[in-house]
């Protein structure tokens, strides 16, 4: 397993394996290696005959305030994790994605300008522009990522279609705790009682869903869902909603395809997550 530091190297690396003719699949991360990017990992390895894990805790998605200087960083436990669950060819960890004369950054629109657009305004801008350097560094024929990011997931592939990239984007299920709390790195940021409360949220998205499936009126089981929450422990919802899977547009339909989606805060730890309605 290579350890890769430069664009150079990176670009040299995948070039010559795809010169001898062999395919190359790119699981994008920001470090915090939990079972979840193990399970992209090793699809990963299936999709393509060579895999590259990038580990970049990237800064221009954290607004000032939030927690970058704080975020899980531990090289060494993630190559282990990574070796420990069957490996990749090389992990791609640059010490810096930008040069100071960087003058371009990518503002995506549409399925950007709901939910984490609202919330979260800088937090696009920074996650294509990043993701789209790093396709540059790695001219990889597939990328994985996760459905738990759902919302991302769809930005990355109105920018794949947009810009005519040379790259199909596969989505993965969202890997789960056996208690439903969907696996994030930063889940450690919560206390043990915290912890113990977190499971909640899945549970009242999987309840607002069979509700909304035995024909209640979606505002009144999205409504009972929140309250639920808050009785729970939860604090601040950021939102709670269904919405078309396709475009992220508000929906009032019972489609088994529509989508809950969540963002929560559960003391200082902020969670997203999202399910079907069925």
């Amino acid at each position: 397993m290579q350890i890769i530091r430069s664009k150079a190297e990176m670009i040299a690396t995948t070039k010559a394996w795809q010169a001898a003719g062999e395919t190359v699949c790119l699981v994008p991360t920001m470090g915090g290696i939990h079972a979840g990017h193990l399970a992209l990992i090793a699809t990963a390895r299936a999709t393509a005959t060579r895999s590259v894990v990038s580990i970049y805790v990237n800064p221009t998605q954290f607004a000032a305030g939030e927690d970058f200087d704080s975020y899980p960083r531990n090289f060494d436990a993630d190559c282990a994790a990574i070796t420990q669950a069957g490996g990749c060819d090389a992990i791609y960890a640059p010490v810096n994605m930008y040069e100071d004369d960087d003058t371009t950054t990518i503002h995506p629109a549409n399925a950007a300008k709901v939910m984490e657009g609202v919330n979260r305004p800088h937090f696009f801008i920074g996650v294509a522009t990043i993701v789209y350097k790093l396709f540059t560094h790695v001219s990889a024929e597939f990328a994985i990522f996760g459905e738990k990011d759902f919302q991302q997931l769809l930005v990355i592939r109105e920018m794949v279609r947009d810009y005519n990239l040379p790259i199909r984007i596969i989505d993965h299920p969202t890997i789960r705790e056996r208690d439903g709390l969907a696996m994030a790195s930063r889940n450690q940021y919560l206390t043990p009682d915290e912890r113990k409360t977190a499971p909640q949220l899945y549970g009242e998205m999987r309840r607002a869903g069979d509700a909304i499936m035995a024909n209640m009126p979606v505002n009144e089981a999205l409504d009972a869902a929140r309250e639920n929450l808050q009785n729970a422990g939860f604090g601040k919802i950021d939102y709670f909603d269904l919405r078309q899977p396709d475009d992220l547009q508000a929906s009032l339909d019972a489609a088994p395809e529509n989508r809950i989606f969540v963002a929560i805060w559960l003391g200082s730890t902020r969670l997203i997550d999202n399910c079907t309605l069925a």
